[in-house]
C-alpha cells in the first residue's frame, strides 16, 4: 500500500483498524501496523493526525513486544518440559518424537 496516496484522515482510520484488530489474537497486525506507519508517525512533517497515529504505532510495537515475549516464553517452556509432561505433552504436540534423548 502506498500511503503516500491516502489523505491523513485515511491514515488514521486505517492504523486505528489495525491497531484494533490485533487485540482479537491477530498480534501480526500489530506488527504490520507499526511497520506501516512508522515512518508517519516520527519522520514526516507534523499534521494533525500524527499524534494519534504516533500512540497507535507505539502501542502496536508494545504489543508486538509483550506477544513475542509470551510466544518465546511458551516454546521455551514446552520444548524444556514436553517429556516430563508425560501424556499431556505427548497430546500437546503435533508431532511426536520417538525416544526421550
Amino acid at each position: 500500500m502506498d500511503l503516500r496516496r491516502v489523505k491523513n484522515e485515511e491514515k488514521l482510520v486505517l492504523c486505528k483498524k489495525y491497531f484494533l484488530a490485533g487485540f482479537f489474537i491477530l498480534p501480526f497486525l500489530w506488527f504490520v501496523n507499526s511497520l506501516w506507519f512508522f515512518s508517519e508517525a516520527f519522520w514526516k512533517p507534523p499534521y494533525p493526525e500524527q499524534k494519534t497515529i504516533r500512540s497507535y504505532v507505539i502501542w502496536s510495537i508494545v504489543g508486538t513486544l509483550v506477544w513475542m515475549a509470551l510466544i518465546v516464553t511458551w516454546v521455551v517452556v514446552f520444548q524444556v518440559n514436553r517429556a516430563s509432561w508425560g501424556i499431556t505433552g505427548e497430546q500437546l504436540s503435533f508431532i511426536i518424537p520417538s525416544g526421550m534423548a
